[in-house]
């Protein structure tokens, strides 16, 4: 399975968490976790899936090293941070112990982000 396909399927099952959890904020009237729900939507799906679409029209031939750290910091982030968001949110951990898990998880979004900007900046494809 190519990248492209790895982060579209990803994409898909944080739309299906992040509209799961917004059905469940509505559905109690409680949106204490809207910071969670915006972060598996925004973060997650869509940047998931934009990802799958660079891999996809400008990347197919990605080297697979920088592939699979692109893939994985991004997807660890993403999973680390909604994971400490929902935690924090819900008042289940103290902020301080969660302090830790949120600063990997953004620093890992990012280097996700910043790999993947190297790998479009270059590549010799054609953009037109």
């Amino acid at each position: 399975m190519g990248f492209d396909k790895k982060q579209v399927l990803c994409a898909m099952l944080y739309a299906l968490a992040g509209m799961g959890l917004g059905i469940y904020m509505a559905s109690s009237h409680n949106h204490g976790q809207h910071v969670t729900h915006a972060h598996i939507l925004l973060v997650g799906f869509i940047t998931s899936m934009v990802y799958g679409v660079v891999y996809k029209l400008w990347l197919p031939a990605a080297k697979p090293v920088l592939a699979w750290v692109q893939f994985i910091a991004h997807q660890a982030g993403v999973l680390a941070m909604c994971s400490g968001l929902f935690l924090l949110y819900g008042g289940f951990v103290p902020p301080p112990a969660l302090e830790p898990l949120l600063g990997f998880a953004a620093i890992a979004v990012l280097l996700g982000a910043a790999t993947m900007c190297f790998m479009v900046f270059s590549t010799r494809n054609d953009w037109s």
